[in-house]
């Protein structure tokens, strides 16, 4: 007879009101389930008398628990680009109601690379964060093709087909330059990020739009493309102060950038705001500390971090959830180096 069957995950599921990945996930000890739905899974199961078998267990047991934070970057540029300890903070802080592990790693080269794409295809971790996406990067396509959910900060394009966070970089580099042409600075240059980045072309963007309504000049002779590192800045700076000798604003796109700039402006004797203004873009603690202290725009990076982790365990419970793309606000920070 029908009622003596032995009862499945599916009648579990059934009777507690509730999809079999949660009766999965209560019967695994996985803490991404609700107390409520916990309760009626177990009572289902109380009343059902059900007990749970090995294939019931192989839906979730071929989690690992971990997941995998990716910086395709080296170790000199983790150890002095405060916004990759940002981020790594909020995705930690992300995780810290879970027994999620996270596991951070290096990809400075194809056998790295081919490193992370065998754990991944060996499912050793149950998903990726991607930090510091460049536009022809293979990872991300990689690892979309092997199924396993990744999210990134930032994003390869505006026609981003995974879920990502990133911050207001458009909007907050038009807000930089508003507030030099406010102070009445008339050649307003800019240092930017890699342009095979979305984040370097989308403060470039910002900058040109912005002095496009104020119908300033923005020709290509008042940008110099770096790499967001303190180096590039002074030699981006040094390249400007050749073409335009005139300048008398430079918006850089990072604040690291910025402190490379004000070492070249003040090595060539140019003074700091007086003769040329300088706006940076993080807020990082950095910012606080050069003198004169840096005007900048502030970017929240923990809470990118936070957003990225979040909507990565949401993607590892249900592969199917549709994919997210947030944007975060910025915010101008004024300081006396403007």
């Amino acid at each position: 007879m029908g009622g003596s069957r032995r009862p499945t995950i599916k009648t579990v599921a059934a009777r507690a009101g509730v999809g079999r990945t949660t009766v999965s996930r209560v019967i695994n000890g996985s803490p991404l389930v609700s107390d409520e739905a916990r309760d009626a899974v177990l009572a289902a199961i109380s009343e059902l008398g059900y007990v749970p078998n090995s294939v019931a267990r192989g839906l979730v047991t071929s989690r690992t628990d971990s997941i995998a934070l990716v910086i395709p970057e080296s170790e000199s540029r983790l150890g002095s680009e405060p916004y990759f300890s940002a981020v790594i903070r909020g995705v930690s802080t992300g995780l810290a109601d879970t027994r999620t592990q996270l596991q951070l790693v290096l990809v400075r080269d194809k056998g790295e690379q081919d490193q992370l794409t065998d754990s991944v295809a060996a499912r050793r971790v149950d998903g990726v964060l991607l930090v510091s996406v460049h536009e022809r990067d293979p990872l991300p396509g990689l690892l979309e093709d092997m199924g396993l959910p990744t999210v990134l900060a930032g994003r390869r394009s505006p026609a981003e087909s995974l879920s990502h966070a990133h911050s207001d970089n458009v909007g907050g580099a038009a807000a930089a330059v508003r507030h030099l042409v406010e102070r009445g600075r008339e050649t307003i240059t800019t240092i930017t990020g890699p342009l095979d980045m979305d984040v370097g072309r989308s403060r470039l963007r910002g900058w040109r739009e912005a002095l496009d309504a104020a119908g300033r000049d923005s020709g290509e002779h008042l940008v110099a493309a770096a790499d967001f590192t303190e180096e590039g800045g002074r030699q981006a700076m040094r390249s400007l102060l050749e073409r335009v000798p005139g300048l008398d604003a430079v918006f850089a796109a990072s604040d690291v950038m910025a402190v490379g700039a004000m070492t070249e402006l003040r090595a060539q004797g140019r003074r700091i705001p007086q003769d040329v203004a300088v706006i940076g873009f993080d807020d990082s603690f950095i910012a606080r500390h050069t003198d004169p202290p840096l005007t900048t725009v502030r970017q929240p990076v923990e809470e990118i971090g936070r957003t990225i982790a979040r909507i990565l365990l949401a993607e590892i419970i249900d592969p199917d959830a549709p994919r997210q793309h947030v944007v975060l606000p910025t915010e101008l920070v004024v300081r006396d180096s403007t």
